[in-house]
């Protein structure tokens, strides 16, 4: 009796489905007649334009970012994506696709009032059957697209949280699209948007991930395969679920067949096939970079502090992961590549004592950043050598944006060009003999600074110790020259007690350095900045000296080249900022005193040739805690840093250590950072501009009468 009850109910409810799935097809979908005439032809007054609740944005693509060779360091996507024309699809997916999901795709006009019927019967007979087209499901997908894309996963519905209004809804908007839309267009958009599993999305990204082929490239099974997942990601899916997904793919290939699709023959060989996975899981932002993740990491800040890219950092992250942008940027992947295993060599990134190490070269007169290299592993996870600063940058950009940087370190005596710079500046000879014994600097010292105050002491007397220098050697008479390349204190200030340190300041200001914490500018507010006690990024030290390098002209640095959206529109970025900083003769002057530097100064034991123009400074903080050379030829400047990045401590000295099986009393300047330096520059420099530097003027070079 339970069971007539149960037929005759069903009975009813059939009949009750029927009759609304007639009201359904007449008044919302299409007539009989267009049924059966034509898939385009609707009635005129049914629905209108597409609507604005429907219109179809470009779905999350895959943003790419390039060396200056096209090479590719890093992607970055919230959605595995890389979308392609229907005709860089096989024939195989295209048809498997419409044979498994919707077979008369070509045929109806948005939704199907047969595959209806047949579902509602189905339901009405206690079995379960899916009555979505393609374009349904299209539409389905872009207004979920849509809800994430505007920030709102939360009003995204799926399945049994659909009420008949939204499947209504959706119908209508699946008619409309068919009005505004052809079929191969709505395929195509489909085969673009769809889920695959593992956050992959997209027939060429499924591809890819599962086969490791080109969506045109899939064969009959592969497409089968990848046809028979959509239906259910997770319970069809190849890896975690073969022998689902072979089933699956079966039943695919048995549609195809039934259509006339593909012949018995190749449905057997097909049907015969293993699964034949070749995964290639795509792996996407700077920690998966394939070289140089910390300029990665450079290039994801330049582009989520630019409002060239959205109104806001939210509006230029869905940009970043999301808008299938082309960063094509100014990194040399040959020499960064050189520079990495430079700075692996000189010390491991698991260091126990977390020692850094960090190469980072621009090019004088354009700005470009060519190389970032650092020894730790860009990783948030905790473990020894992990370490997310960027030892390159400073904190900040110059509008107060977060760079990710370390801040910068202490930079000693690679400072001492600079005020060497002010007093050629100031009309003075390098040649004048300043006395390098003078080693006590008193409190109400008069030195002059314009526009500040200068505090500190050198004096006993006052509680602190006479000015040193870095051997016990070289306090006496010597010329100005002389007290650079041998990176002399006592000469450094004797120099300083002359000028007005606020046009020490202005040149410092003129090669673009600041402070690495505060973007402000190098200030010699105490005396003890007149040797390198403020922390300034090795980016702007290499582009300090780039500025010398170029004959005075100072260039921003920059680290894009190009920037263009999903449809291969231009979006701007910033061109080259150069300009005429320094007196060319101010320049020439540096330049040739620093080449001593090498001949005959502190770093005459750096490995470097020296058969063409290049010139460096070392530089050494207390401790030898922080230690540099800095250098350039015409063609490429490079700032070299190895030191403690943790602190500058008792705990972080680099004294009475062994490194790499050498002992060092004390590491100086010239060891460890000039020992990649020069090993790098000698790789990188013929590859760029090697012609030697302008004379200075003969002023500078007059020997003063005593």
């Amino acid at each position: 009796m339970a069971q007539h009850r149960t037929a005759a109910g069903r009975f009813l409810l059939f009949v009750f489905v029927g009759a609304v799935c007639g009201v359904m097809v007449a008044g919302l979908m299409i007539p009989a007649a267009a049924v059966a005439g034509s898939a385009a032809e609707f009635s005129a007054g049914l629905v209108g334009s597409l609507p604005d609740e429907l219109k179809i944005d470009p779905p999350a693509q895959t943003t790419t970012v390039l060396a200056n060779d096209g090479s590719v360091i890093a992607t970055f996507f919230s959605q595995n994506r890389d979308s392609v024309a229907l005709d860089q699809m096989s024939p195989y997916i295209r048809e498997g696709i419409v044979a498994i999901e919707d077979a008369r795709f070509y045929e109806h006009g948005g939704i199907d009032p047969t595959g209806i019927l047949r579902a509602l019967a189905a339901t009405a007979g206690g079995g379960r059957q899916g009555a979505s087209t393609i374009t349904q499901q299209y539409v389905n997908n872009v207004i979920i697209q849509s809800h994430i894309a505007a920030g709102h996963p939360d009003q995204v519905k799926l399945g049994a949280a659909k009420t008949v209004g939204d499947k209504i809804r959706e119908m209508k908007l699946a008619i409309a699209l068919e009005k505004t839309y052809s079929k191969d267009q709505i395929l195509q958009g489909y085969l673009n948007i769809i889920y695959f599993n593992h956050n992959v999305y997209g027939i060429e990204a499924a591809a890819e991930y599962y086969f490791g082929v080109h969506a045109k490239d899939l064969s009959l099974p592969q497409a089968a395969t990848l046809a028979g997942v959509i239906n259910n990601p997770a319970y069809y899916d190849p890896v975690t679920e073969p022998k689902h997904a072979v089933g699956r793919r079966n039943i695919v290939l048995d549609k195809m067949l039934e259509q006339g699709k593909i012949t018995a023959a190749a449905h057997d060989s097909a049907v015969k096939s293993p699964i034949g996975l070749n995964v290639h899981p795509a792996r996407q932002g700077c920690m998966a970079a394939v070289t140089a993740p910390y300029f990665c990491d450079y290039v994801q800040r330049l582009i989520l502090n630019d409002p060239a890219y959205g109104a806001d950092e939210d509006a230029r992250r869905s940009a970043l992961y999301r808008g299938g942008l082309t960063i094509k940027t100014t990194l040399d992947p040959g020499l960064q590549k050189i520079a990495q295993g430079q700075v692996n060599a000189t010390i491991a990134g698991t260091d126990p004592l977390q020692r850094g190490a960090e190469l980072v070269s621009i090019e004088p007169g354009t700005g470009k950043v060519l190389t970032m290299a650092q020894n730790t592993a860009y990783n948030p996870a905790p473990g020894p050598g992990n370490y997310m600063g960027n030892f390159a940058l400073p904190s900040t950009d110059a509008n107060g944006q977060p760079l990710d940087g370390a801040g910068g370190f202490q930079i000693g005596s690679t400072i001492k060009p600079f005020i060497f710079a002010q007093w050629l500046n100031a009309g003075k000879s390098m040649n004048t003999v300043l006395n390098g014994a003078v080693r006590d600097y008193p409190p109400g010292f008069p030195w002059k600074n314009s526009c500040g105050t200068t505090t500190g002491s050198y004096d006993p007397a006052a509680g602190t110790h006479l000015l040193p220098n870095d051997d016990p050697n070289h306090y006496y008479p010597m010329t100005v020259l002389q007290g650079l390349y041998q990176s002399i204190n006592t000469i450094t200030f004797q120099s300083a007690s002359q000028l007005d340190l606020c046009e020490v300041q202005k040149m410092t200001t003129a090669a673009g350095i600041t402070d690495g914490h505060t973007n402000k500018p190098y200030d010699f507010s105490n005396i003890s900045n007149l040797i390198g006690s403020v922390d300034v990024a090795p980016l702007t030290m290499a582009n300090a000296f780039a500025t010398f390098a170029s004959g005075g002209i100072y260039c921003a640095p920059r680290a894009l080249i190009s920037v263009t959206d999903s449809h291969g529109n231009s979006l701007p970025v910033p061109g080259p900022d150069c300009r005429q900083s320094i007196n060319p003769g101010v320049a020439a002057g540096v330049t040739y005193a620093l080449k001593n530097v090498l001949t005959r100064g502190s770093g005459y034991n750096i490995p470097v040739n020296k058969n063409y123009d290049i010139f460096a400074k070392t530089g050494t903080t207390d401790g030898n805690t922080m230690t540099w050379t800095v250098g350039a030829t015409a063609g490429i400047a490079t700032a070299s840093w190895f030191g403690s990045y943790k602190g500058t401590g008792p705990q972080w000295v680099n004294q009475d250590i062994t490194i790499n099986g050498r002992y060092y009393a004390g590491v100086d300047g010239a060891d460890l950072a000039g020992g990649q330096w020069g090993r790098f520059m000698d790789a990188a420099a013929p590859r760029f501009n090697t012609s030697a530097f302008g004379s200075p003027p003969a002023p500078v070079l007059e020997t003063p009468a005593r």
